[in-house]
């Protein structure tokens, strides 16, 4: 179905009274080269991936904290390999990694002095996988995001309980400010051990929506220790002061087939994430992976609503990668060699998001990408500027083009599994037909 992005105006401040004029150069420089970006590779990987059925199982199996806590003790992934990960990230296309450092679980994929239920000290693998992919990231030059979880199934304090985790058989109380104290120390650890990194991206707020969760200073307390790092919230609500970007779990913006997304879009940086089977942790009977043809024309419709791919991997709990997703990332990182540059650093284009496809734009450049339609001849909708050339994108070669006030009519040949049809526009916006 066509959707229309429309943008609405919406608070892009400092969560300190900032106004957007006055976010430091290094931030709204990040949330730049965050646009540009268009491609990133989710990580959903913890103790979860050794029961094989999603990330939630612990809500859904109602498995009580002390059962989980020994499961955690044999979480030993002696084949991870954090330059595998960022080599195969980076041959996907990707531009940057966001990973759970810490799940609903409450269980932390790295070394911190807040709580001894962590990899390195609760279990035999005694290493912090976050700091060598950290390390690595900053070798091979991606950026590394790490999602953290602001719902909690395993702390006591986070007290009152919210709509889930109410069979873990935690104590009936606890003290909410000394959670929020917790996941301060956490959050500044991650910023101030694993050098530059690209952000935060949080979930779980809309578990206690209603609550005080201290946002501002939370939010002050990030851009103060890495003053270029974005904060990306999941809260599937319209942008809220402080934050970097809006984004969309399951759904382009401005829609919401997941039913729980907001469909006020802001003047933020945009993304949707997406996985790419039905799972987002390891699940062992889901094999229902989206084909090549699905993920890159999603890929294309996220760019085309000017808005970046986040998409999902769920490792094994040996440290591996499904073969499925390696052959997926493989394929859309050969795409992306040939087609990238009509996905990278661009905007929406000047057509709405059609059925057949959509637009993307840079400069003076317009890229349609004609990703449903049966036939040679497409007609799109006005566009301002003359049209002065129009090219296939992979082979070079003229595209035949009629323009008049009525619209441009294109004229493309077929080709046999090609997934994408885009058509290079060349305007020169001084004439108009």
């Amino acid at each position: 179905m066509a959707s229309t992005l429309i943008r609405v105006a919406l608070p892009s401040g400092d969560a300190v009274g900032q106004t957007p004029d006055s976010i430091p150069k290094s931030r709204l420089e990040a949330r730049q080269w965050f646009r540009d970006a268009r491609f990133g590779m989710f990580v959903h990987w913890g103790v979860y991936s050794q029961l094989g059925q999603g990330e939630w199982v612990m809500q859904n199996r109602e498995i009580p904290v002390p059962t989980y806590e020994w499961l955690a003790t044999t979480f030993n992934p002696v084949k991870f390999d954090a330059h595998a990960w960022v080599s195969l990230a980076k041959e996907a296309g990707a531009k940057y990694i966001t990973i759970t450092s810490r799940h609903h679980d409450g269980f932390s994929m790295f070394h911190t002095a807040a709580t001894k239920y962590n990899i390195v000290d609760w279990t035999p693998f005694k290493r912090d996988p976050m700091k060598e992919l950290a390390d690595e990231c900053h070798r091979q030059g991606l950026k590394l995001f790490f999602y953290y979880s602001q719902l909690d199934w395993h702390n006591p304090d986070y007290w009152p309980r919210g709509r889930t985790g109410l069979k873990t058989g935690r104590p009936e109380q606890g003290s909410w400010p000394r959670y929020l104290d917790f996941m301060d120390s956490q959050l500044t650890e991650l910023l101030t051990q694993y050098g530059s990194i690209g952000g935060i991206w949080f979930d779980g707020m809309w578990d206690k929506p209603d609550a005080d969760w201290r946002l501002p200073g939370t939010y002050a307390l990030i851009h103060r220790l890495q003053p270029s790092a974005l904060i990306v919230p999941n809260h599937h609500q319209a942008p809220l002061p402080g934050e970097d970007v809006q984004t969309f779990e399951q759904d382009l913006p401005g829609a919401n087939t997941a039913g729980f997304n907001t469909r006020e879009i802001g003047s933020l940086p945009l993304e949707t994430s997406l996985t790419m089977n039905d799972s987002w942790g390891f699940n062992i009977t889901d094999h229902r992976f989206k084909s090549e043809r699905e993920l890159i024309g999603y890929l294309v419709r996220a760019a085309g609503n000017d808005a970046n791919l986040l998409l999902n991997i769920g490792p094994r709990p040996d440290g591996t990668i499904q073969p499925e997703a390696v052959e997926r990332l493989r394929d859309m990182g050969r795409w992306l060699k040939n087609y990238g540059t009509s996905v990278y650093g661009t905007r929406g284009g000047p057509i709405a998001p059609r059925d057949w496809g959509v637009t993307t734009q840079r400069a003076d450049t317009v890229f349609v990408h004609i990703l449903d339609w049966p036939d040679r001849v497409l007609a799109i909708p006005p566009i301002t500027g003359r049209v002065v050339r129009a090219v296939r994108l992979s082979t070079n070669t003229p595209v035949e083009f009629a323009q008049s006030r009525a619209g441009v009519t294109l004229n493309v040949p077929i080709v046999a599994d090609e997934i994408d049809r885009v058509v290079v526009l060349t305007l020169d916006k001084r004439k108009s037909p």
